[in-house]
């Protein structure tokens, strides 16, 4: 039977949890892809947005669960490596 993980509040909720089997868990649906970004930014730049593009900028990306400004570069990177194909 799949289950979905519960919301833990505490550190105690969390360890009580992970004391028993776990099998039922271990699906698909709990989990989501994770990127990691290897290289270093080396470089800082300022950008004008209406406030109607930020916003829906920073709801994107808290929907992703990443910060708005990896969600910013992720989407210039795609587009680059879109435009090389």
């Amino acid at each position: 039977m799949k289950k979905k993980f519960p919301v833990l509040k505490t550190d105690e909720e969390a360890e009580a949890f992970l004391e028993q089997d776990l099998s039922d868990y271990l699906h698909g649906g709990n989990f989501k892809p994770v990127h990691f970004e290897f290289k270093p930014k080396q470089k800082s730049i300022n950008l004008r947005l209406s406030e109607e593009l930020l916003a829906a900028v920073r709801k994107d990306a808290q929907r992703q669960g990443v910060p708005y400004q990896r969600y910013i570069r992720q989407a210039l990177e795609r587009a680059v490596s879109e435009r090389k194909r």
